[in-house]
């Protein structure tokens, strides 16, 4: 029987989501597998990681073409991104929480790229007068991130309905970050 990667690394995020220093061991448990078979496919936990990166970064990627985020108005595009991230919350989850892909020299370039993409989303609700100005496009970006994987991490936790998901993160960033008229 052929090893599903995907859906390994799936289970290994979803565990370490909920339990951070979750062992290879426990990992391979969640997964279905031995661990000698966890270790054949990643050396160590480091290389799980990074792995895990690679996938979060490839699934972002799907979900940012997906959402069209220059088709209409950018608020719209706001709320069909965070459907689109929905299905991979768990990994954004953890891999928003895991310091070490963000440290030094070696972060993955793929990151940079993808804040871009939302930033870009944000500069341009901005500029058509749907978002506040005071808050810079990577705030904005920063802020989706942040509520994307608090999200996840209620709904693992069964705080909150995952009916309600995509709901609540929208209506928080977007209730914060619309331009509203002076009185």
């Amino acid at each position: 029987m052929a090893l599903d990667r995907d859906q390994v690394l799936r289970s290994a995020a979803a565990l370490l989501t909920r339990k951070s220093t979750a062992t290879m061991d426990e990992v391979a448990k969640a997964a279905g597998i031995s661990r000698a078979t966890l270790h054949r496919h990643f050396a160590g936990r480091d290389a799980l990681v990074r792995a895990l990166e690679t996938l979060g970064i490839e699934e972002c990627g799907k979900a940012l073409d997906a959402a069209r985020l220059d088709e209409g108005p950018a608020s719209d595009a706001v709320r069909r991104l965070v459907g689109e991230f929905e299905p991979v919350a768990g990994l954004l989850a953890f891999l928003y929480g895991e310091n070490q892909l963000f440290e030094g020299e070696s972060q993955n370039e793929g990151w940079a790229r993808i804040d871009a993409r939302i930033a870009a989303l944000f500069r341009r609700g901005q500029e058509n007068g749907e978002f506040r100005i005071d808050l810079t496009p990577a705030w904005l970006t920063e802020a989706l991130y942040g509520l994307v994987a608090s999200g996840a991490w209620a709904v693992l936790d069964g705080r909150v309905a995952t009916k309600d998901f995509q709901f609540m993160i929208v209506e928080l960033l977007l209730g914060g970050a619309l331009r509203r008229e002076e009185s």
